[in-house]
């Protein structure tokens, strides 16, 4: 009986909330395309505020404009109010979220974006309230039901706010053009890092490269392929550009008496699959996964300059 309430519970907290998420949607208008574009042309810093559960929110939407290439931090309303308004300077920008608008504590900041011409973007679900009359723009999302049984502890609320800032900073990123490389930067540690690393990084190069010439012989091309134990080898042209790989695979399928009378290039499967030196780790072992090879070259300039193993990519994804 108690475990079928329990699950019961789940059940409806998570559709309850998965419903007021839905209603979102009508949030997408002109105030939310120009927070975004205010946001975008800030020169300081955004600074995020809140009170109870909206500081926790609030909290996590500053670390995610950071970490995506939009300098942010949280300033909790109350502190703001006993000194930390000097942290917020005249080139900054404030988001402040209340699920009713109407948080006194967030008084004082009102009153310091008025005083010092700081815009102010709010996220609300009261467009009559005192905090969205009294900002630069407003979001203003549909009181939700709560998924308190009681309607009452903030659930399906702050999970809307979570996710307003999470499509703010999302716009934001995609608008200033915030690639990979950049987010490596701010996520060097765990298993997200390992992932942020470039092959550059990892692959092997110099003469560990197993390359043969176009028109080197098969015995000649083998001992290449078996002394560099990577299971392939890479055939270049005279003007030592990749043109084609032998794998164990082309191998077997071409494995008869007549082998070793051929040369490279005619053994080779051309146009190999090659990846770029600024290439993630994480996307150099989609792509060997979806192709379905254990070893990529990488180029430049149609140069082979490396050569990445999938048991390297593995190794440090795990």
């Amino acid at each position: 009986m108690i475990k079928s309430k329990i699950i019961s519970r789940a059940k409806k907290t998570l559709k309850t909330e998965i419903k007021e998420i839905q209603n979102l949607t009508k949030i997408f208008n002109i105030n939310f395309y120009n927070a975004v574009m205010l946001l975008s042309k800030i020169k300081g810093r955004v600074i995020v505020t809140g009170v109870g559960k909206s500081a926790h929110i609030g909290n996590k939407i500053s670390a995610t404009f950071t970490s995506t290439g939009t300098p942010s931090y949280f300033i909790h309303a109350t502190e703001a109010s006993h000194g930390d308004l000097g942290g917020i300077k005249k080139n900054d920008c404030i988001i402040a979220i209340s699920n009713s608008g109407e948080t006194s504590e967030l008084n004082n900041i009102i009153n310091y974006s008025k005083r010092f011409d700081i815009p102010l973007i709010s996220i609300s679900s009261n467009s009559k309230s005192l905090l969205n009359k009294n900002s630069t723009i407003g979001i203003v999302y549909k009181k939700p039901l709560e998924a308190c049984p009681l309607n009452l502890a903030p659930t399906s609320s702050t999970t809307i706010s979570l996710v307003i800032g999470d499509c703010i900073a999302m716009s934001l990123l995609e608008l200033k053009g915030f690639k990979s490389s950049q987010f490596k930067k701010f996520h060097p540690g765990g298993n997200l890092g390992k992932d942020l690393k470039m092959i550059s990084e990892v692959m092997h190069t110099g003469k560990s490269l197993p390359l043969a010439n176009e028109n080197d012989k098969m015995n000649k091309t083998l001992l290449t392929m078996t002394r560099k134990s990577f299971g392939c080898v890479g055939v270049i042209d005279k003007k030592a550009k990749l043109i084609g790989i032998i794998t164990d695979g082309d191998l077997r399928r071409k494995m008869n008496s007549k082998l070793f009378s051929h040369r490279a290039h005619e053994i080779m499967t051309s146009n190999p699959t090659t990846g770029e030196k600024n290439m993630l780790i994480a996307e150099a072992l989609n792509i060997m996964n979806r192709k379905k090879i254990t070893s990529l070259f990488v180029c430049e300039k149609k140069k082979p300059v490396g050569i990445i193993h999938i048991h390297d990519l593995l190794r440090m994804s795990s």
